[in-house]
C-alpha cells in the first residue's frame, strides 16, 4: 500500500508519515506562508516593545499593540487548520498558539527548528 492509497477514510492516520511526505501536506495555509507570518508578527512584536519602552507615541503603540493582536489570533487559528492538513507538526501549532501568547518569539523560533529539521529530512531522502 502506497501512502496515495491513504485516505482521510482508510483508517489510517497520515500523520504516521513524518515530514514533508506527510499526506495532504499541501494547500493552505502553506508551512511557508505560516513562517511568513510568525516572523511578520514578531517583527511588530519588536516594534511593539520599542514604541512602548522607547519614545512614548500612544497612536504607534495603539496601533501595533492591535496589529500584534490580530496577528496572534490569526496565526493560532491557522496553524490549527494548517496541523489538521498536516502541513505543520502539532508542537509547532501548540508553540505558536499556546507558548505563544506568553512568550510572542516562540513561534518564530519554532519555525526555524521546523525548517532545519525539514532541511534534514530532504538532504537524507
Amino acid at each position: 500500500m502506497s501512502t496515495a492509497d491513504l485516505g482521510p477514510r482508510s483508517g489510517h492516520r497520515a500523520a504516521v508519515l513524518r515530514g514533508p511526505q506527510r499526506a495532504g501536506g499541501r494547500g493552505f495555509p502553506s508551512f511557508r506562508l505560516l513562517e511568513a507570518l510568525s516572523f511578520t508578527a514578531s517583527a511588530v512584536f519588536a516594534a511593539l516593545l520599542l514604541f512602548w519602552l522607547g519614545p512614548s507615541v500612544p497612536a504607534a503603540t495603539m496601533v501595533l499593540g492591535w496589529t500584534h493582536g490580530l496577528l496572534w489570533i490569526a496565526m493560532s487559528a491557522l496553524c490549527l487548520v494548517a496541523v489538521r492538513k498536516g502541513t505543520i507538526p502539532f508542537w509547532l501549532a501548540v508553540t505558536v498558539a499556546v507558548v505563544g501568547g506568553v512568550g510572542p518569539f516562540a513561534g518564530t523560533v519554532g519555525f526555524l527548528v521546523e525548517s532545519r529539521r525539514r532541511g534534514r529530512i530532504g538532504a537524507s531522502l
